[in-house]
């Protein structure tokens, strides 16, 4: 059990948990050892302190989500609820309930199902992936009783796949009604003759060419750049859409916006943050189309450097919307044809001049996007590079393809404008005192660094960080020694794992990532709130609304808002990184048997982690490594055979066959190319499965006391034998015991 505040958890032992479950937040007293005052747990042998479960305070989990399964006839069950704990007895009411069915949820973590009552089915049918409401936590030992909310579809519908994760997250894929009125009053275009667009003081661009560059699919387009020489110097414009002139502080849509906090991309959809009249209507800034924009131009020496800047409330009209493939057809073809086919939509006459004339000013952003990276380099910025799959669905939302996405110049320049940019608004913010949102990336702990500095010893790799500190430029050089070796994605991910994870706070304290002393995010505010914020701030400033009152009720409003940001960033990157995991474990099941060559991306104590090529990873459990009986050593990240002196780490090229996947766990397991699978008696299953069909005897997780004829012998986390025939039981002893310390 986690404790606020400590750095060590406590040990609930089998029979104290007073029928607390996973999530719920309890009281607790400490039976063996104690706790210092700064939460460090012991029980004087260098183990976790034990304790007992006094008070059950709230409960975690309050829905599920899970697919019901239906009894043949009701069963009658009995049920404690509403109790309370007298000592270690459970009082409470007695409730009888006819149970229909069961709902296994989806979260592997949640260590029950849910029984369904009659009368809360709902019209719920066996296979139904559902949503459930939690009524009873029962005292009894029994599974809690809810009553299914919501029916998302069949197990086998297209879709209700990722809905069923999207809805274990909580995200919501609906808006309320009263936002979707306050969308619907918003108008379908930019008048630049009314009365309220005149009054704002903005400065006109349309006259600026300006283009969009995204992917060819993007319809929420929050970005457009343009690029004009004046001298020997650039000046560089970063116009990006005007969401807060539709969103009002304090309306329905800021406070739907505030609860989302960023737009989620999935494998087959997008849920935005704001209704799509917005993100891909009056705030996108399409091709051809004037829009309502704030703008921050920079004028850029001849070194890179911004020697003077302007943020303001802007009108801009994008002369072409362009995508990544079609700019670097120019950059490495000369190929100005999607510049030449979105004039022409547009009806533009005299369209050969103007496509040349934007190829140009496109040839020049690349050239001054590269000095702004050198500049960068330069800084010690860290540039992490890794693989990104992009999965191909076809219309039932099978995966049928799995590639990478490529980077290039023209995602690169978009990158580097935008950083800039970033940059740019964050010192006007702290220099005017503006009361902001900043992206915030700490530097890493002196101890997480110590250990990094150990690992890649093993590898060959000099890496020294100083006793109180590290600077950006020592990871760089040391990414950059990687660079082209066996063992780089890997490492890379660990030395990402190894620093702070960037958040938002209204104290500008710098990005250590990008070696950046002012750094914040303004250029996506159709798709991040914070984005939004800085842009509220900034039009208040310019419009000379930033009075005692304005700065009093942003300094209360957006700490909590820039903490709730963080958040629901982090939820959706875990739902995006669930739902790719789902995808790549049914693009694997249909691939069960077939051999692959990886790289070792992981080692653990229970096995070997191999990623492919198009960065699908699966694991090699280590009682399948049948040639050896292999120890872990913690160290050095490496799998020794005791006999054989093989060892297994990280960035080795491997053979792997697909041995199985599980796409409940979202998990393909892999074992050595050539290698027979054998179960705890030895016996060989040379066959592969799908959802873990044919790892039932193999599986150590398996349920105790289950018959079997052959003789059972118990094993440690290796593989190796514990105990056989005449140790048998005190060798099970002696392992359950350890098992139930951890």
């Amino acid at each position: 059990m986690t404790v606020e505040g400590f750095e060590r958890d406590l040990f609930i032992p089998q029979g104290c948990t007073g029928g607390a479950v996973y999530g719920d937040t309890v009281e607790v007293r400490i039976t063996r050892g104690s706790m210092d005052e700064y939460g460090r747990g012991d029980d004087g042998q260098g183990k976790r302190a034990e304790a007992e479960v006094t008070r059950i305070l709230e409960h975690g989990v309050k829905t599920v989500v899970g697919t019901f399964h239906s009894f043949r006839r009701p069963v009658q069950k009995t049920y404690i609820k509403d109790y309370i704990m007298i000592g270690k007895r459970m009082v409470g009411k007695t409730v009888s309930l006819s149970i229909a069915g069961y709902i296994t949820p989806d979260n592997t973590k949640i260590p029950f199902e849910v029984n369904v009552p009659v009368d809360g089915r709902n019209s719920a049918l066996e296979g139904h992936k559902v949503v459930a409401r939690i009524d009873i936590y029962p005292g009894n030992g029994e599974n809690p009783v809810g009553t299914v909310s919501e029916i998302l579809g069949h197990v086998t519908d297209p879709g209700v796949d990722i809905l069923s994760i999207v809805k274990g997250y909580e995200i919501p894929t609906e808006f309320p009604q009263e936002v979707m009125k306050e969308a619907e009053m918003l108008p379908d275009y930019v008048d630049i003759e009314s009365e309220a667009v005149a009054k704002q003081n903005r400065k006109d661009y349309r006259d600026l060419p300006t283009v969009t560059i995204d992917g060819e699919d993007t319809k929420d387009i929050d970005d457009a750049i343009s690029l004009v020489r004046e001298g020997k110097k650039w000046k560089l414009g970063v116009h990006i859409a005007d969401v807060a002139e539709y969103v009002k502080e304090g309306s329905a849509l800021d406070k739907e916006a505030f609860n989302r906090g960023t737009s989620v991309y999935l494998a087959d959809r997008v849920i935005p943050m704001l209704p799509r009249k917005l993100s891909n209507g009056i705030c996108s800034l399409n091709a051809g189309e004037d829009r309502l924009a704030m703008s921050c131009v920079m004028t850029i020496d001849e070194n890179g450097e911004v020697s003077e800047y302007e943020i303001s409330e802007s009108i801009i009209h994008v002369d072409a919307r362009l995508s990544y493939n079609g700019v670097m057809r120019l950059f490495t073809e000369n190929d100005d044809s999607e510049i030449a086919q979105s004039l022409s939509w547009q009806g533009y006459r005299g369209i050969k001049g103007r496509t040349k004339k934007l190829a140009r000013m496109l040839l020049n952003m690349k050239k001054l996007a590269a000095q702004l990276r050198e500049n960068r380099e330069k800084r010690g910025s860290i540039d992490f590079d890794f693989p990104e799959a992009k999965i191909v669905l076809d219309e039932t939302g099978r995966p049928v393809e799995i590639s990478l996405r490529e980077r290039t110049d023209a995602t690169d320049l978009i990158e580097d404008f935008m950083l800039l940019a970033n940059e740019t608004v964050a010192r006007h913010c702290v220099y005017l005192e503006i009361p902001s949102v900043y992206r915030v990336h700490e530097v890493p702990a002196v101890d997480k660094m110590k250990e990094l500095s150990q690992l890649v010893r093993g590898f060959g790799y000099r890496f020294k960080p100083g006793q109180s500190d590290v600077h950006p430029s020592q990871i760089r050089h040391l990414l950059e020694k990687m660079k082209g070796r066996p063992e780089e994605a890997m490492l890379s991910r660990i030395v990402l794992r190894s620093m702070q994870k960037a958040q938002y706070a209204t104290g500008c304290e710098g990005h250590f990532g990008l070696a950046l002393k002012y750094y914040c995010h303004f250029t996506s505010p159709i798709r991040r709130y914070p984005d939004l914020l800085v842009h509220r701030s900034l039009k208040y400033w310019l419009r000379g609304e930033m009075d005692e009152n304005a700065v009093d009720r942003l300094n209360l409003y957006l700490p909590g808002a820039a903490a709730r940001s963080s958040a629901m960033e982090q939820r959706a990157a875990e739902v995006e990184r669930e739902t790719v995991k789902l995808k790549k474990a049914q693009y694997m099941e249909e691939r069960i048997g077939e051999n692959y060559t990886g790289t070792i991306s992981g080692i653990t104590g229970w096995g070997v982690y191999v990623e492919l090529p198009d960065t699908v990873e699966g694991m090699i459990r280590i009682s399948d490594l049948t040639d050896d009986f292999y120890a872990y050593d913690e160290k050095r990240y490496i799998l020794v055979g005791e006999r054989t002196g093989r060892t297994y780490m990280l960035g080795q090229t491997m053979n792997v066959t697909v041995a199985g996947v599980d796409t409940a766990r979202r998990t393909i397991d892999f074992m050595p190319e050539g290698s027979v699978r054998r179960d705890s008696a030895g016996q060989d299953h040379g066959h592969f499965s799908k959802r873990g069909e044919g790892r039932k005897e193999s599986d150590p997780d398996r349920k105790k006391g289950r018959k079997s004829g052959r003789k059972k012998l118990f094993l440690d986390r290796t593989g190796r034998i514990l105990a056989g025939k005449s140790g048998r039981r005190t060798g099970h002893k002696k392992h359950r015991d350890r098992k139930e310390r951890k």
